[in-house]
């Protein structure tokens, strides 16, 4: 005689184990989510609505990795799990509405350098898991998986310029922060036409329709910061890329990798 299956039964039961093995993350998980339940309240009664929905969004990201873990039948590493939850919790509530990427100027930084090492182990993670399912014909050196999660985590940080290019030229944003440089160089400015650059020195003052703008010097929109938001993606990528490529050359052994590194859970016989 045959059970009949109760999805909502078997996902609550699930949701249950899942607190039960991993309580650390979930009571960070709690923490997190009443932070910003609060802040969100606040914002509400300030009538600041574009922060509402920040926080909304914030409360959306914060469960998918459980989500995905349960539903992907996957291990999410605890300290893989809580540094994503608190990389969310950064970016939106702290670095846009507490406004930490003004505060502190190295915040955008931090950010962008963990999100390549984040994404890195994601790519990783990903071809080990192809690696290890017997299904599929599927197995690369450690040099080459490096470098997948290499590829993958610049990939990332580029679609994500994309996207920040975009909201500005689209929508006024100003996601692809400004950068006050006293020096440029361009070929705009050559009197023959020609492409042989002319480069301006010393810009301490600069006039746009006749206002001075009091920046001390001239306004970049945006370039800097994004080469700079690539360039410590890039070294978040490398770092572990070249931790996955030692984990990998030792056999799977790997103090810091183990605790990036998704698995795929074996499904029980009952299934």
């Amino acid at each position: 005689m045959s059970m009949k299956k109760h999805p909502i039964r078997d996902n609550h039961r699930a949701f249950l184990e899942h607190i039960k093995k991993e309580k650390s993350t979930f009571y960070i998980y709690l923490v997190l989510r009443a932070l910003v339940i609060l802040v969100m309240v606040a914002q509400f009664f300030n009538k600041n609505y574009e922060n509402v929905f920040l926080c909304v969004l914030t409360l959306i990201l914060l469960i998918i990795p459980s989500v995905i873990e349960m539903n992907f039948r996957i291990d999410l590493p605890n300290t893989f799990e809580i540094i994503i939850m608190l990389f969310i919790f950064a970016a939106e509530i702290l670095g846009e509405i507490q406004e930490y990427y003004i505060i502190f100027p190295f915040w955008d930084t931090m950010l962008h350098t963990l999100n390549g090492f984040l994404a890195a182990a994601i790519g990783f993670s990903l071809v080990d898991i192809l690696n290890r399912t017997e299904r599929i014909s599927f197995h690369l050196s450690p040099f080459f998986m490096a470098m997948v999660a290499f590829c993958f985590s610049m990939t990332i940080g580029v679609i994500w310029e994309f996207f920040e290019f975009g909201m500005d030229t689209f929508f006024q944003f100003d996601m692809q922060k400004d950068t006050i440089i006293n020096t440029i160089s361009t070929v705009k400015l050559d009197p023959t036409g020609g492409n042989n650059p002319v480069i301006i020195k010393d810009i301490y003052s600069v006039v746009i329709n006749g206002e001075e703008l009091g920046l001390g010097g001239y306004l970049d929109i945006g370039l800097i910061d994004t080469m700079k938001d690539l360039f410590v993606n890039f070294i978040g990528a490398s770092v572990f890329s070249i931790i996955g490529y030692f984990y990998i050359k030792r056999r799977g052994k790997g103090a810091v990798a183990q605790h990036f590194i998704v698995k795929k859970l074996k499904r029980n016989h009952h299934e």
